[in-house]
C-alpha cells in the first residue's frame, strides 16, 4: 500500500477526478472488469473507479508484470477484487480473466483486447450485460478495428491509445524512457556509443529512438511504412531493413505490436552479445520458439536468457515480453505519464456508463473533452497558465468569408 500511495502523490490528476468521484458517484452500481498490468500506478485508476461507486474485478494482462504486493493490497480496497499473480501460467492466466468475468461486467477495461476477446468467444453469455469498455495500447486497438471490420464487436469500445494526450505522453515518454531504464538496469550496459536498433517508427519507437539518441546512442530504424521511414530519416536516423540492422546491431528493441520482427532471417546475422528486448506488446515480435529450436544451449539468469549459436551469444531479455514491464526490475511508464494515461481511462469509463447504452458497437475516438481535460488539469497542478482565444478569434477560425 505505500508503493501504491507513492505512486499516488505524484498523479495529480488522477487524485482531482477521484475527489469528484467521491462526491458524485457517477458509477454507482457498475461492474468494472480490468485487464491491466496490475502495478502501482495502475492500483491507483482501481481505487479510482471504486471511489465512484464501480465494483472492481481485476488482474493481469500480461503474466511477468504483476507485482505481487501491490494485488495483496487491492484486496484490501473496498468493492475492488484482484486475481492476478505474477509468473502464473498460460492456463491460470486466462482462469484469471474467467474468474475476473464471473463478475458479469457492464463496463471493461482493457491492455491488449485479451478480456473483450474472453468474452466474444469463450463466455458470450455475458455479452448482453456490457455497456462498452475502453482499451489501453495499441495492439488492442488494432484487435478492436479488426472485429469491427468483420462486424464481429458487439458493444461500443473507447480507443484510449488513440487520443493526443495517450499517444504523445504515454507512448512517446512513457515508453522511451521505461524501456531505456529498464534495459540498462536489468543488463548494467552503457547505451552511449552503442548501435541501438529501433524496429517500429510509430509513437513508441519516435520516441524510444530520441531518447536514445539524446543518451548518446547510435540509432538506426527499421520500417514498413515509407512515410514513418521517411520521418524517421528526416528527423537524423539511419533507416534500413532488419537484415542490415541485424548484422551492426547491438541492442535491439521492437516496437511494433506485429509478430516476428526478429526471426530466423535475422538470428544467424547478429553479432557476438546482441541483445534483443520487446517494448511493443505481447511476446511473439522476437521468434522464440525458432530461436529455441536453433540454440545449442540456452543459459538463464534474472531477466535474461542467453541462447548460444555457433559460439555466438544472443541475449533476450524479459523472455520477449514488454523489457519495462517484465524485468525483475521493471517499474512500467513513469508515474507522472501514467497519471495522464489514467485519468483519461476513468473519465472514458465514466463517459461509457453514462452514453454507452445509446452507442452503436464499434471504436469510438476519445472525445475531445475529455482528452481536453486532462491536459487543462495537468496544467493547473504544475501551475502553468495559457491564453485563450478572444471572440474575434474564434470567429475568425470559424468563418470561411474572411478573406486575406
Amino acid at each position: 500500500m505505500r508503493k501504491i500511495n507513492w505512486a499516488g502523490q505524484y498523479m495529480p490528476v488522477l487524485r482531482a477526478i477521484e475527489r469528484r468521484f467521491v462526491q458524485e458517484r457517477p458509477l454507482e452500481g457498475e461492474r468494472i472488469a480490468m485487464a491491466l498490468h496490475v502495478e502501482a500506478k495502475t492500483a491507483n485508476l482501481v481505487r479510482t473507479l471504486a471511489a465512484g461507486g464501480a465494483t472492481v474485478e481485476i488482474t493481469g494482462c500480461n503474466p511477468l508484470s504483476t507485482q505481487d504486493d501491490v494485488a495483496r493490497a487491492l484486496d484490501t480496497v473496498g468493492g475492488v477484487r484482484c486475481y492476478a499473480r505474477h509468473a502464473c501460467s498460460v492456463q491460470e492466466y486466462y482462469a484469471a480473466i474467467d474468474r475476473v468475468l464471473d463478475s458479469h461486467p457492464s463496463i471493461t477495461i482493457d491492455d491488449g483486447m485479451d478480456l473483450i476477446h474472453r468474452l466474444h468467444t469463450a463466455r458470450r453469455e455475458l455479452l448482453p450485460g456490457v455497456i462498452g469498455g475502453c482499451e489501453e495500447t495499441t495492439t488492442g486497438i488494432h484487435r478492436l478495428r479488426a472485429m469491427a471490420a468483420q462486424g464481429r464487436l458487439e458493444f461500443p469500445v473507447i480507443a484510449v491509445n488513440d487520443t493526443p494526450m495517450k499517444r504523445s505522453f504515454d507512448n512517446v515518454h512513457g515508453t522511451g524512457e521505461s524501456a531505456l531504464a529498464s534495459l540498462m538496469i536489468t543488463t548494467n550496459l552503457l547505451v552511449a556509443g552503442k548501435r541501438l536498433v529501433v524496429a517500429g517508427y510509430g509513437f513508441c519507437g519516435r520516441g524510444l529512438a530520441r531518447k536514445a539518441r539524446g543518451m548518446g546512442a547510435r540509432v538506426c530504424v527499421t520500417e514498413v511504412d515509407p512515410r514513418r521511414a521517411l520521418e524517421a530519416y528526416m528527423d537524423g536516423f539511419d533507416v534500413m531493413p532488419m537484415e542490415e540492422a541485424a548484422r551492426i546491431g547491438e541492442i535491439f528493441v521492437t516496437t511494433t505490436g506485429n509478430t516476428k520482427v526478429i526471426d530466423e532471417r535475422h538470428f544467424g546475422l547478429l553479432r557476438d552479445g546482441a541483445i534483443l528486448s520487446n517494448a511493443g506488446h505481447f511476446n511473439v515480435e522476437i521468434d522464440l520458439e525458432r530461436l529455441h529450436e536453433m540454440a545449442g544451449a540456452i543459459e538463464q539468469r534474472d531477466g535474461i536468457e542467453t541462447f548460444i549459436l555457433d559460439g555466438r551469444r544472443i541475449h533476450v531479455l524479459a523472455e520477449g515480453r514488454l523489457v519495462n514491464l517484465a524485468t525483475p526490475k521493471g517499474m512500467g511508464h513513469p508515474i507522472e505519464v501514467m497519471d495522464l494515461s489514467f485519468s483519461l481511462q476513468a473519465l472514458s469509463a465514466e463517459y461509457i456508463a453514462k452514453e454507452g447504452r445509446d452507442l452503436p458497437a464499434g471504436v469510438y475516438d476519445v472525445p475531445a473533452w475529455i482528452d481536453e481535460t486532462v491536459a487543462r488539469e495537468k496544467l493547473a497542478s504544475l501551475g502553468i497558465e495559457i491564453d485563450a482565444l478572444t471572440g474575434e478569434q474564434s470567429r475568425y477560425m470559424s468563418a470561411w468569408d474572411v478573406g486575406t
